[in-house]
């Protein structure tokens, strides 16, 4: 035997190799709670009113997106047909919009869709419903009013006219 050498006691080598797993299962946790957020993200849409305002002869649907990533509000659907969003608004409720190729907060000009982000409240306004259901609000009828979204969910709400 050579006593010239020296290596590294099997305890110093135990401490070393037991740091270096830790560290590589930080990191790998960190990396998979990245993961994890990201796959759980969500859209919900809330109408958490929806009323006819008889002074401007139309509907008005307050929405609110309670899910964790903006919300694409692409058509309007009034008794299950499709209003192709003509004679419905958006209005800001004090929230911040992303716009859709539109130079400022808010929906675009042209009113097409609207991307509300989480957490946030929109005013929907409907002018009338679709020819095939009518052209005017019909007194005593209720009407299933639904925010469709660009993913392709529904949230109804039910709105009488007085």
């Amino acid at each position: 035997m050579s006593r010239g050498r020296l290596g590294i006691s099997p305890v110093v080598a135990t401490v070393i190799l037991v740091a270096v797993a830790i560290v590589i299962a930080i990191a790998v946790a960190f990396w998979a709670s990245g993961l994890v957020g990201i796959f759980t993200r969500f859209e919900k849409l809330e109408i958490t009113s929806a009323v006819y305002d008889p002074a401007a002869m139309q509907v008005e649907l307050l929405v609110r997106n309670t899910g964790s990533s903006p919300a694409t509000i692409d058509d309007i659907y009034v008794n299950g047909q499709p209003l192709t969003l003509i004679g419905v608004q958006f209005v800001n409720v004090g929230a911040i919009l992303q716009a859709n190729n539109a130079p400022n907060a808010g929906c675009p000009d042209d009113n097409r869709r609207c991307t509300l982000n989480a957490g946030n409240d929109i005013v929907i306004q409907i002018a009338h419903p679709p020819p095939g259901v009518g052209n005017a609000w019909i007194p005593g009828v209720t009407y299933e009013i639904a925010a469709h979204t660009a993913s392709g969910k529904m949230y109804p709400a039910a709105v009488l006219i007085p």
